[in-house]
């Protein structure tokens, strides 16, 4: 499975929400109705949509739980923002049901490579397994009526460990790759970190990146690897995953 990640910008699409810097910036206006912010700066967007723009470009995805201000932006300027994401040969995806938006490589009528600033990392085995549980409990919760979803870590690492292969008997090491795993799907910013240590909320932005069609997708590659012949050696186990596995990065990922 693998997801899109920035590669010529240099920017960090591992989603951490880090804190939102102030957009009250005391900024010189050279004159009456200019947006520059520099000088030399000929940009045409004021300084709350390129903030929106930025973190579009730095993040998996924005929401309105985590990004508040800049979804705000998003909804009132989408189509110029669209706009400057299309110039960079890039899509922008809206769930307003959800309130999430993220970005993905636009594809060419005529089925052509575009020039990409994105490019297709795998997630691991066991990132893909909580990403596919997730979803599950997502939809479970909000269909059982919770405006709120919980999960806890070793409940994660639990479902994890029934993917375990038969052949594999270092379960410390699976437990370590799995608690790992959860730690990176905090770092996006799908596990949504609560008072508790170990509790987290899931994040309403799980299902539209994952939809029906690539869980499905996700699923039969998990099955694959987990069903391989207990011979092949872990670098063959990796590359058969990898190959049956979908891009959620772009799930429309990202």
């Amino acid at each position: 499975m693998s997801v899109d990640t920035d590669l010529e910008t240099g920017l960090d699409t591992g989603a951490e929400t880090d804190a939102e810097p102030d957009l009250d910036l005391d900024i010189e206006i050279l004159d009456e109705g200019s947006v520059s912010l520099f000088e030399g700066d000929e940009g045409g967007l004021e300084h709350a949509q390129r903030h929106a723009l930025v973190t579009l470009l730095k993040q998996r995805f924005i929401s309105a739980r985590t990004h508040p201000r800049d979804w705000q932006v998003l909804v009132e300027h989408e189509r110029v923002l669209r706009s400057r994401l299309n110039d960079l040969f890039l899509d922008l995806a809206v769930d307003r049901a959800r309130e999430v938006a993220w970005k993905r490589q636009a594809t060419s009528e005529t089925g052509s490579r575009f020039p990409t600033l994105l490019y297709d990392a795998a997630w691991s085995r066991e990132e893909t397994l909580v990403l596919v549980h997730l979803r599950d409990r997502l939809r479970a919760g909000l269909g059982g009526g919770d405006a709120h979803v919980f999960i806890d870590r070793d409940d994660i690492v639990d479902y994890v460990a029934t993917f375990r292969p038969v052949h594999a008997t270092d379960e410390a090491g699976d437990e370590k790759r799995a608690r790992n795993a959860v730690v990176s799907i905090v770092k996006t910013g799908l596990l949504i970190g609560t008072a508790a240590e170990d509790r987290f909320e899931i994040s309403e932005a799980v299902e539209p990146l994952l939809p029906l069609d690539l869980l499905q997708e996700l699923l039969e590659a998990l099955q694959r690897a987990t069903s391989a012949d207990s011979a092949a050696s872990p670098q063959e186990q990796t590359e058969l995953f990898d190959e049956g596995a979908g891009d959620a990065g772009e799930a429309g990922e990202e």
